[in-house]
């Protein structure tokens, strides 16, 4: 598997994580929980813009996506 492989799963991890937690999130009526989860929930969102420019980075310079010259 490739690193742009790897990072695609990653970021579909994270997005499901954040879903997840932001589910949680509006599900609980436990004050101290909504708030735990929406602080999950940034984190989460912060990892997921780093994924996607990672993955952004990897596919744009990955030489295999480059014509032959």
């Amino acid at each position: 598997m490739t690193v742009q492989a790897d990072l695609e799963k990653a970021v579909t991890a994270a997005q499901s994580a954040l879903g997840t937690y932001e589910t949680f999130s509006v599900s609980t009526l436990d004050d101290s929980a909504k708030q735990m989860f929406n602080d999950l929930s940034s984190d989460m969102e912060r990892h997921v813009a780093l994924l996607r420019g990672r993955l952004a980075y990897v596919t744009q310079n990955n030489a295999m996506n480059k014509p032959l010259s």
